[in-house]
């Protein structure tokens, strides 16, 4: 495998292989191409490095810790599992890590408003967040089916001060929060910002969102390699969007030695249409919100219902990077049923305690299934992405606990 696969990418028209790019009309290219100007010529500079370094250290709470999980690791026999902690960052997930780098990008760009859709509340909590630590009027976009699922995050985003814009449309859930943000973001692309919540979307934010993640992983090689003198043999990470898989890969993309796998939502039927949202297991190349990648699509070619009981998860694309580490074969994705999901939150709970966020268990689902199949000197090292707190009451009901 040789470098020139993976660096640089994307291309200067924002393409990975054959997806990516700013499929948009002709007025909101402009609006991309300012956004990438502004990225490429604003993140470089002292000030802005200088400002979000000591965000992250002294805001968000970096570097994140790496936990060995030796009593889980002991009850299931064979490989040794590990937790990249990004659940400790302030605001509970990783979505911060992209969202103050938004926010600070906004702020420079002297925008008056930024615009944003959520699916689990976590990148509309972590971005109201950065808002309201920079001083930018935020207005999120939510599916009122996850609002309903979501409760503690739907009342931190309003404490914080964002202007919460329920969406009905459609399965009202996070595609459809998606096209409403993305019709605001088109009245005013001159003074709005669209502070996409994932490595989904036209060029620039696929490669900006994974720049801003990019730190977990370059966390994480350097934490497991000072600690253990070798590199862990499987990386584990969600995959919806795909932002927290990207910021957790990018540091072993050249690592040969290293399995990488992106687990998707398997849902309650991976055979039947609406039940699932594995994009990259059942899905085909296509088009959706701007860009060329995977997409399930139903009969007539439209974007598929797709299901989820990790909100944040439930979305019919995936971020191009991903669709071109698919055909590669660099990155291996599979995917964990919800029950195995719901297993996973469980068991890391009541094993470790630690509650995990639903869209990180599907990651430690498939760490729990696939550990005893290893041998005991290999590490599976999973980026525990978000807590859990958010979805407690929804797995209580669903468990009848």
């Amino acid at each position: 495998m040789t470098a020139s696969k993976f660096a640089p990418m994307p291309n200067a028209e924002g393409y990975f292989g054959a997806y990516g790019g700013q499929l948009v009309p002709p007025h909101l290219k402009k609006a991309m191409d300012d956004i990438a100007v502004a990225y490429e010529t604003i993140t470089k500079t002292k000030e802005f490095q200088d400002e979000l370094a000591e965000l992250n250290a002294t805001y968000t709470g970096r570097p994140s810790p790496i936990f060995h999980c030796r009593r889980l690791s002991d009850k299931l026999g064979g490989a040794q599992i590990y937790l990249k902690r990004e659940d400790l960052n302030h605001t509970g997930a990783h979505k911060i890590n992209h969202c103050l780098g938004e926010a600070l990008l906004a702020k420079f760009m002297g925008k008056t408003k930024v615009i944003a859709e959520t699916g689990a509340g976590q990148h509309g909590v972590a971005l109201a967040t950065a808002c309201a630590l920079v001083g930018i009027p935020c207005e999120i976009y939510m599916g009122q089916v996850d609002i309903e699922k979501e409760a503690p995050n739907v009342t931190k985003m309003k404490i914080l001060g964002c202007n919460l814009i329920p969406v009905t449309r459609g399965q009202a859930t996070l595609k459809d929060a998606v096209d409403d943000a993305f019709d605001e973001y088109l009245k005013d692309p001159e003074n709005f910002i669209y502070a996409i919540g994932s490595v989904v979307g036209p060029h620039p934010f696929p490669a900006m969102v994974r720049d801003f993640q990019s730190v977990i992983g370059k966390e994480a090689r350097q934490q497991f390699q000072d600690k253990h003198g070798k590199l862990p043999e499987h990386v584990v990470a969600c995959v919806g969007g795909g932002s927290n898989a990207m910021g957790m890969f990018t540091a072993f993309l050249e690592d040969d030695s290293v399995h990488l796998v992106g687990v998707e939502p398997g849902g309650t039927s991976l055979e039947e249409e609406g039940q699932h949202a594995a994009t990259l297991t059942k899905g085909k190349p296509g088009a959706l919100h701007g860009m060329a990648c995977y997409v399930l699509e139903d009969k007539d070619g439209n974007p598929s219902p797709v299901y989820s009981c990790a909100s944040g998860l439930d979305y019919p694309g995936i971020g191009p990077q991903h669709s071109y580490l698919k055909d590669v074969g660099r990155v291996d994705y599979q995917s964990a049923s919800d029950k195995e999901t719901l297993d996973a939150f469980m068991e890391l709970s009541r094993v470790e305690g630690i509650i995990p966020a639903l869209e990180s268990s599907h990651a430690v689902a498939w760490a729990i299934r696939t550990a005893p199949t290893l041998p005991k000197d290999e590490a599976i090292l999973v980026n525990l992405s978000g807590r859990g707190d958010k979805d407690t009451d929804y797995v209580i009901a669903k468990l009848g606990l």
